[in-house]
């Protein structure tokens, strides 16, 4: 039954000239001030959520983002300070990019964020999927099986540092601890100082490939799919909660699992269609040419696949898949409750702020959608 209502913002600005004729993404250059607009964003993006009944505002972390898109370099950091300013509106991660970090650094940031929020940060965490940021600071990327490996070993050993007291770990990439002499004795393992308060820590993935999802259902990671086809969809669930019942974990279908849309409200769907086109094909502008596009053709297979449409998708697209909700809020509760009875299980909705969308029109989408769609599946008595 669906309980919580979220957003994800993945940092961009105010982009101008946006549509499937406006500017190209790689013709995007921004200066420095300009850039911190996501900033500002995020804050008056968070303080309306805490106001208005949303669970949590969910990010992600890019680096070297000149053309605008994906401005958030560090969601721990930037999670901390927002729950400064809100009193109840939880922080996610989605995603802290493993490869990009030392296991244990990124464990402790998020060990103090933990305690200085008083439990308000939600944990995420997932491989990449951009080679100028990834490859950059010095992990493979392009090698796909090396990066999924490295990943993995980080896995590892965030797990051990949150759940044991005092740990050691020797793998292929990382020998903690070295084995030299500190004070006196020899070291045969460390502790994390701190650690995070509140455990176990909820840990988030997206949701990718039949591997990933076996990996962190059987790991005890929760699952994140956004903008997917119902196909997909169903896929990715089905497939999570039988590798968990495989680990001996019985789980109703959409348990442990978030479900995010893009969207816009408006009096008919014609009308919520043709306002949010500009902002839904500047999105698929620059994350089409990553793969991003996740939706089957009629036999069942996956877009980019031999046989299956390669091409960027249109909004008609989005709707038909029902990757995308468009109408007014009766649609959207309508179509809610129509998810919620084919997975039992799932607790948690969020909704993608469409790039090139400004931020007072969010601003009255949010408004409108905690007002007429939230309370249909919060105030049940």
């Amino acid at each position: 039954m669906i309980k919580r209502f979220s957003v994800l913002y993945v940092g961009q600005i105010d982009l101008e000239n946006v549509g499937v004729n406006g500017t190209a993404p790689d013709d995007r250059r921004y200066t420095n001030e300009q850039l911190t607009q996501t900033y500002d964003n995020a804050l008056a993006l968070a303080k309306q959520m805490d106001d208005s009944g949303f669970y949590c505002l969910w990010g992600a972390e890019h680096h070297f983002q000149r053309e605008g898109y994906e401005c958030i370099p560090n969601l721990t950091l930037l999670g901390t300070h927002l729950a400064a300013h809100t009193k109840n509106l939880k922080f996610g991660a989605a995603f802290n990019i493993l490869p990009m970090w030392h296991p244990l650094r990124l464990a402790e940031d998020f060990s103090l964020g933990d305690i200085l929020t008083g439990g308000r940060l939600i944990f995420g965490i997932g491989r990449g999927y951009q080679a100028r940021e990834v490859e950059t600071f010095g992990s493979p990327l392009i090698d796909q099986d090396a990066n999924r490996e490295l990943f993995e070993e980080q896995v590892e050993i965030i797990l051990k540092a949150f759940n044991e007291e005092s740990f050691s770990h020797h793998g292929k990439h990382y020998n903690i601890p070295p084995d030299i002499p500190y004070r006196g004795y020899q070291l045969k393992d460390i502790t994390l100082v701190p650690r995070p308060t509140h455990l176990p820590v909820d840990i988030w993935q997206p949701m990718t490939s039949g591997r990933s999802i076996d990996f962190i259902a059987k790991k005890g990671i929760k699952g994140m799919t956004a903008l997917c086809g119902e196909k997909v969809v169903e896929q990715f669930f089905t497939a999570y909660r039988d590798s968990a019942q495989e680990a001996g974990r019985s789980l109703t279908l959409g348990q442990d699992m978030s479900l995010g849309f893009g969207f816009y409200l408006a009096d008919t769907k014609e009308e919520a269609m043709e306002k949010v086109r500009p902002y839904h094909d500047e999105r698929y502008k620059w994350f089409s040419p990553f793969g991003l596009v996740r939706y089957t053709d009629e036999e069942g297979r996956m877009w980019g696949s031999p046989g299956a449409p390669a091409r960027t998708p249109l909004v008609e697209d989005g709707v038909q898949q029902k990757a995308w909700i468009c109408g007014p809020p009766e649609h959207f509760v309508e179509t809610l409750k129509e998810i919620e009875e084919k997975y039992p299980g799932l607790e948690d909705i969020f909704l993608q702020w469409p790039e090139g969308m400004s931020w007072p029109e969010l601003s009255q989408q949010l408004e409108i959608f905690s007002k007429e769609v939230i309370p249909a599946f919060t105030n049940r008595g």
